[in-house]
């Protein structure tokens, strides 16, 4: 505060001041010191001697110059009143009379409307000191004729200072970890971690343990809940509801564990998107290289989703669900994006997809698909013509380079050998060109004019990258459900009509849609400029690039078990019964007869 500081030194000490800060961070209590430092015996000073007669009455709260008022309590103009009635009085021992105001931003309009007159011409020797913690709520009048200073949040390493700063004071033996462990359950308030320290003192007595501190906080320790998050990275539902059964058997209230999981889920987050621990975050060596270890080992894409699923629970718990239930469902959710059918659960999916997460995408497994998981890119006969071997001057099929012998059948197993077939004159190979030890065997004893056969896949053959986009038709459709699932949350009638579509073509930026060859009503209103730019929109969400979408209609439409319909009026008919509406144009062609006849009668 070297504002204040040099204010004193100075002699130049404003007649109002406005501290703001969240609770705990130190308001009050700079307000008693700045009393204490106008009013010491040997001051003006920044540096009261805390021995004199003045300093010692202001911090037992028993001076009659320093005056505290709780706004909270004292918030009429009755009680305004009777402050500006003592505000005439000159100080009584000190030099300066000081008012505090604690929680002032609730006093009421009227009160503050009567304490301005006296805020603008205040006596002399008189200071007042407003402490808030919402400056929002202070009406602009007062806060231009305040001094105002703003108190920040101390970080975990200051909080942690100060806890032992008052430990060594109070003869009390503490380890780091259990000074760490209060200095994170204090976030942020000093009030708090002293507060804290004190009932240990009582709890545990001269030596407090890292046990005793989690007892009297009730907070899970690091070790459980890293081992949590690694069960939900892992995919293990199982280990996490052992997690939540060993936290519940410590005695610790599930909502609780939950704030825990998202304060340590935030963390990871923190530390994945700076790659390395914050000042904010540092506690110990060990703790600081545990977080940062689990942060490179957890995918980010887990820890969002996590954190998304926590905060649903927690709100769901504000609203009277059971903690424990939704604290479960929440993190075998998140371990298994499987069981969720949502949105954000299929892009997850499809997420850990395209980074190798599926048996398909790892070139250490065979290429076998996962039940219940759809592979990025299956197989077929374009896979395996861009696979033929490619074809050397001369006429001569020649296999792609591979290890020597590598995929290559053992004798007898039924391969032709080289010196059962004919022997032909082979070329001299180009450059780039395999060389022939590199070849395989059944290129080697292949005839010539024989047609190519497709070479075996090499055994370390890695898988090739996938893209960050859908940029193909098998993409388009792989996602296509999650697309009408978007639309569908924005627009339920839209969505109700593009899931009929059926991607069919894509090339380039370009994407086509067919619907059944019977729906000309569906293609009509999805090339409604409106209806196109929302579908792709939401196309743009889910694949991540944008298409030019055109529509046709087709005969051999794959309608997948569904009703044929063969006329609009069936469209129609369909829609209202699937969204309970009513057709209103007959009865308002009625109304709108009935109207013109009894207009004709009443001319006549």
């Amino acid at each position: 505060m070297r504002t204040l500081r040099n204010a004193v030194e100075r002699g130049k000490v404003h007649h109002a001041y406005l501290f703001v800060g969240s609770r705990g961070t130190g308001k009050t209590s700079m307000a008693k010191i700045l009393a204490a430092c106008l009013n010491c015996e040997r001051g003006p000073t920044v540096e009261p001697c805390g021995e004199c007669e003045s300093c010692v009455s202001i911090a037992r709260a028993s001076s009659l110059d320093v005056i505290e008022m709780d706004a909270a309590s004292n918030n009429s103009v009755d009680d305004i009143r009777e402050l500006r009635e003592s505000v005439a009085y000159a100080p009584v021992s000190g030099r300066r009379k000081v008012y505090i105001l604690d929680e002032a931003h609730m006093l009421s309009t009227a009160a503050w409307n009567a304490f301005l007159k006296t805020l603008e011409e205040p006596p002399p020797n008189t200071v007042f000191v407003l402490a808030t913690t919402e400056a929002g709520k202070v009406p602009a009048t007062v806060v231009d004729r305040c001094h105002r200073f703003d108190f920040q949040r101390p970080a975990v390493e200051q909080l942690a200072s100060v806890v032992r700063r008052a430990a060594q004071a109070e003869g009390i033996e503490i380890p780091p970890a259990a000074v760490a462990a209060i200095a994170r359950a204090a976030t942020g308030s000093f009030r708090d971690a002293l507060g804290t320290l004190e009932q240990l003192m009582t709890y545990s007595g001269a030596r407090i343990e890292l046990a005793d501190v989690l007892a009297v906080l009730g907070v899970a320790d690091a070790a459980l809940l890293e081992e949590t998050l690694d069960a939900v990275a892992g995919g293990d539902g199982r280990r996490t509801l052992v997690a939540v059964e060993r936290s519940a058997g410590q005695g610790r209230d599930a909502a609780s564990f939950a704030a825990d999981l998202e304060l340590r889920a935030r963390e990871l987050l923190v530390v994945q998107t700076l790659g390395e621990v914050p000042a904010e975050l540092s506690l110990t060596a060990e703790a600081d290289a545990a977080l940062l270890a689990q942060a490179q080992r957890i995918e980010h894409a887990v820890v969002v989703r996590l954190l998304e699923l926590l905060g649903e629970a927690l709100e769901a718990v504000r609203a009277g669900a059971d903690a424990r239930t939704r604290l479960e469902l929440a993190l075998v959710k998140a371990a298994r994006p499987a069981l969720d059918g949502s949105l954000a659960a299929l892009l997850s999916r499809i997420e850990r997809l395209e980074q190798g997460g599926s048996a398909a995408a790892r070139p250490d497994r065979p290429a076998a698909v996962t039940a219940g998981e759809p592979a990025l890119r299956p197989l077929g006969e374009a896979a395996l013509a861009e696979a033929a071997p490619a074809e050397p001057e001369g006429g001569l099929p020649v296999a792609a380079a591979s290890d020597a012998g590598a995929g290559a059948p053992e004798p007898g197993a039924g391969a032709p050998q080289a010196a059962d077939a004919p022997q032909a004159a082979v070329p001299e190979p180009r450059a780039g060109a395999p060389e022939p030890g590199a070849s395989s065997p059944e290129a080697a004893a292949a005839p010539a004019g024989a047609p190519p056969q497709p070479a075996p896949a090499a055994v370390e053959q890695p898988s090739p990258e996938p893209t960050a986009a859908v940029d193909d038709l098998d993409g388009v459709r792989l996602v296509w459900p999650a697309v009408v699932e978007l639309v569908r949350g924005e627009h339920a009638m839209l969505g109700a009509l593009i899931a009929e579509a059926q991607p069919v073509a894509a090339k380039d930026e370009d994407l086509t849609l067919a619907f059944a060859a019977t729906a000309q009503f569906l293609k009509r209103k999805a090339e409604d400029p409106a209806n196109r730019s929302a579908v792709g929109e939401a196309l743009r969400s889910v694949t991540g690039r944008r298409w030019r979408l055109s529509y046709e209609l087709r005969e051999e439409l794959d309608r997948a078990g569904r009703p044929e319909i063969s006329s609009e009026e069936e469209w129609v008919r369909r829609f209202m019964e699937e969204f309970d509406a009513e057709d209103i144009t007959d009865e308002s062609a009625e109304r709108h007869d009935d109207t013109a006849v009894a207009g004709r009668e009443r001319g006549s």
